[in-house]
């Protein structure tokens, strides 16, 4: 039987403690998932292990399948350029692969229903309730593409309007898009944070949020969240697996 690759997810990393214990979790929850799967964590900055520390102790190990999975909702710097850098310094005898980022995922969607429902909106509140996207923002114009969409696909399953916002490098921002939800006549505004763990820009997020009436939590080890990391995570071995003929 053919060992299955190690799952190797790599976060940013954070000064804030909340950053890792965050990732801690929801790395927990893909373990409780999939049991029999090894999944290792590493950290590109801040924190450690760091990437390079678990790809040295794997490949000391013997280990030779690899799929690096970058705990990232949008492909912008890090997804196309830290991250495969990192990689390309791994020890040769590891084959690596570079799974996709996270979204977008209709189980994102899922899980960031849960946070706001978790804060207190029911599904009767659906239809008369704005809600801004708020991202962590980034001067990748395929990335700020990206929440666009997420943004415009959502409002159709029936909120009374969804509104994109970015906490740094790009424009409008979480109070920006509050305050046009109230114009717009949405009877509440909700704030639903599209990031990971806690951290700088959520907590810019929350302070943006401060004339909403629903503030979610970010998205954390939400179900939905450690699922999608299995998706991805079978998406980029399986092409391995069909070259073996497995």
């Amino acid at each position: 039987m053919r060992t299955k690759p190690v799952l190797l997810v790599i976060a940013h990393g954070s000064r804030d403690p909340r950053h890792a214990a965050t990732v801690h979790a929801l790395v927990r929850r893909v373990r409780s998932l999939r049991p029999g799967l090894r999944v290792e964590t590493g950290f590109l900055d801040f924190n450690i292990p760091s990437v390079h520390g678990v790809l040295e102790s794997l490949a000391a190990e013997g280990v030779r399948d690899v799929v690096a999975l970058p705990l990232l909702l949008t492909r912008a710097f890090h997804a196309k350029a830290d991250i495969p850098a990192v990689l390309r310094d791994a020890p040769p005898r590891l084959r690596i692969r570079q799974a996709e980022v996270l979204g977008p995922s209709p189980l994102l969607l899922t899980a960031l229903e849960r946070r706001l429902h978790e804060a207190g909106l029911t599904a009767a509140d659906k239809s008369s309730t704005g809600v801004v996207l708020a991202s962590a923002g980034s001067s990748d114009p395929e990335a700020i593409a990206v929440i666009a969409r997420i943004a415009r696909e959502w409002r159709e399953t029936g909120w009374c309007a969804v509104r994109p916002a970015f906490a740094s490098a790009s424009l409008p921002r979480t109070e920006d898009a509050v305050r046009e939800l109230r114009e717009l006549g949405c009877a509440r505004v909700a704030v639903a944070p599209y990031v990971l763990a806690p951290g700088f820009l959520p907590d810019r997020i929350a302070r943006g949020a401060a004339e909403a009436d629903v503030l979610a939590e970010v998205l954390g080890p939400a179900p939905e969240v450690a699922r999608v990391l299995l998706e991805r995570y079978d998406a980029a071995r399986t092409p391995a697996l069909a070259a073996m003929g497995a």
